[in-house]
């Protein structure tokens, strides 16, 4: 079932046709591609992290690590994934299902530049049966992204389109 806020979100933006729903769960970066039909890479994942006791969101690439330094640099603290327990009630969506779409304005979403190799990218639609195709620079415009950061390590010597 397609998650109707993030539905009224994409379709605000123009991108409500990119959602595709799926039969089994897309709730890892192995399970996506496998349903999606591309490589791991290409999964847009979604992260939430605390920052001055604030949720951040964080989306990367399907091979990319968070590298401490390079979030330390950005975030000026070390990074400390929101408990899991607690990602729905801060950023909206259940584990396996969270998505840069349709998230409350206070919480920024940053996207690293490890997705920008591919032509499209695949974040989940707001829960575990639903993706979106987007290429970076849709995902940006339908994400109200901050900006893009480089705080990842570990895609790079993957990095072919």
């Amino acid at each position: 079932m397609i998650n109707d806020h993030v539905y009224e979100w994409l379709k605000s933006k123009g991108f409500e046709d990119r959602l595709t729903e799926h039969s089994e769960t897309i709730d890892t970066v192995e399970h996506a591609a496998g349903q999606i039909g591309c490589t791991e890479a290409e999964i847009a994942k979604t992260l939430s992290f605390v920052v001055n006791d604030k949720p951040v969101v964080v989306v990367m690439a399907g091979d990319g690590r968070v590298n401490s330094s390079k979030f330390k640099a950005l975030f000026h603290t070390k990074p400390s994934m929101v408990p899991r327990d607690r990602v729905e009630e801060l950023i909206g969506f259940a584990p396996g299902g969270v998505c840069p779409f349709g998230v409350d304005k206070s919480i920024p979403i940053w996207l690293d530049v490890s997705m920008k190799r591919f032509e499209y990218v695949h974040p989940a639609g707001g829960n575990e049966y639903t993706s979106v195709k987007l290429t970076p620079d849709e995902l940006e415009q339908a994400s109200d992204a901050v900006g893009w950061c480089d705080v990842c390590k570990g895609w790079e010597e993957n990095e072919t389109v």
